[in-house]
């Protein structure tokens, strides 16, 4: 197999108070263009500019330290962002529910239990730019809501890039749509649109 392009020869601008959904199909590489633009992943060639504070991609746990526990992760991430400590740890404390794990390695941690700490994280630290990859996917049913009403409280001040397969999130979430397919990346204005194109390269692909 060759490699798989998420993005070949591509330049596109987003602006501030964008909110853009990003559709394709699995293994497009959506997730790794939010690593990418997060900063998570670099790109073999290229750059991305960021001109205001992003977030790493909701949910995402792969920066933490298995040897230190959540408590020691959440005091990192605050020095490097400059920080209250204490109102950060407090704040990824009470929304993880993680309990006395909170105070374990999270190397014990179930993925589950990641992704809370890592939500609740993200959601302890201001961005002007979210990065969401399936914001409802994390915990039961509850901490769902959970999760919806605090990033509904965020999104009042800041912007948003998502990927999700619901349709009805991206619509909720999002005024902008684009669709990743085979290293090039087309946006649209409605998602109607977004969905058509990619039903027609399906199409194409099967013909």
């Amino acid at each position: 197999m060759g490699a798989n392009h998420v993005l070949n020869n591509v330049s596109c601008t987003i602006e501030a108070g964008q909110n853009v959904g990003i559709l394709g199909r699995n293994g497009a590489g959506k997730s790794t263009l939010l690593r990418i633009i997060a900063g998570v992943e670099s790109p073999d060639e290229g750059r991305v500019i960021r001109k205001s504070r992003v977030s790493w991609p909701i949910g995402f746990a792969g920066a933490f330290n298995g040897s230190l526990s959540g408590e020691e992760n959440c005091r990192f991430v605050a020095r490097v962002y400059g920080e209250s400590i204490d109102r950060v740890v407090e704040f990824a404390y009470d929304f993880s529910e993680l309990g006395d794990y909170f105070f374990a390695p999270t190397r014990t941690y179930s993925s589950g239990m990641k992704a809370r700490l890592a939500f609740g994280l993200s959601m302890a630290i201001d961005f002007d730019v979210y990065l969401v990859d399936e914001v409802t996917a994390v915990g039961d049913k509850p901490f769902q809501e959970k999760c919806k009403a605090a990033f509904k409280a965020r999104r009042e001040r800041s912007s948003v890039i998502m990927v999700s397969h619901q349709m009805t999130t991206i619509r909720d979430y999002c005024s902008m749509f684009a669709v990743l397919e085979q290293g090039h990346i087309r946006f649209y204005e409605t998602i109607e649109k977004a969905v058509a194109s990619t039903t027609s390269a399906e199409r194409v692909g099967a013909a």
